[in-house]
């Protein structure tokens, strides 16, 4: 992508929202995603705020890969309890009925396939559904975790991002970065719009009402496949 292009699309789109009502929107429209009775694990940033914005009449079930089935939500300040943090180390709590257990038996739900769906941010993804969400060489990181389990026991896979970082795209046609795991995304979640990840490409399925197809295809270095019936955002 040319830097006019980058510079044109980030002008944009910070015209039409802030930093919050992105992350907002895409939160909304991944929570939409889930079903009534899932079993869900969601990755650290937007995707912890996916459960602020369930559909009426839809409850899910949060599980965490360090050990916990039922986790709440965030606890009021001065109410942590350092014994309740999920994977990432951040603070939780647990619904009535959650249980809590080892790592190992955790990974043993992960593997056997017991996860409805995985919700996760990216740094890239490609048109093949590789995805690179863990690791920039060079930078300090505390390591993988569990997401490379998550990505291939998970029945789905959902990422919930934003369409770009400072102006370059995120959604490539190869990543280039280190991967987490080939092949395995379904669906992507962007301010700009809904994308599925097919045999055939990444089809865009939905298009936030303040763009235009031609600014995704100019945010998008994969080459778009665009729906017939291509519809507006459901938010």
């Amino acid at each position: 992508m040319q830097p006019q292009f980058k510079n044109h699309i980030n002008k944009i789109k910070y015209q039409v929202m802030d930093k919050t009502e992105i992350r907002q929107t895409i939160a909304k429209r991944a929570a939409r995603e889930l079903h009534d009775g899932d079993i869900v694990n969601l990755g650290i940033g937007i995707p912890t705020m996916i459960p602020n914005y369930l559909p009426e009449g839809v409850t899910v079930t949060l599980q965490s890969e360090n050990g916990m089935l039922g986790m709440g939500p965030t606890p009021e300040e001065g109410k942590e309890d350092p014994n309740m943090v999920n994977a990432g180390g951040g603070y939780i709590t647990a619904v009535s009925g959650a249980a809590s257990f080892d790592s190992a038996t955790s990974f043993g739900i992960i593997r056997g396939g017991h996860v409805d769906a995985t919700i996760l941010g990216a740094m890239q993804v490609d048109e093949n559904g590789d995805l690179a969400n863990w690791m920039i060489p060079g930078k300090l990181t505390p390591g993988m975790g569990g997401a490379m389990d998550l990505i291939v026991g998970a029945k789905r896979v959902i990422l919930a991002m934003e369409h770009t970082q400072k102006g370059n795209p995120k959604i490539l046609k190869k990543c280039n970065l280190p991967l987490t795991a080939k092949g395995q995304v379904n669906l992507i979640i962007t301010e700009m719009g809904v994308m599925e990840v097919t045999p055939k490409g990444i089809v865009l399925k939905e298009i936030h009402p303040e763009f235009t197809v031609d600014q995704v295809k100019a945010a998008t270095e994969a080459e778009l496949i665009i729906a017939d019936d291509l519809k507006p955002m459901q938010l």
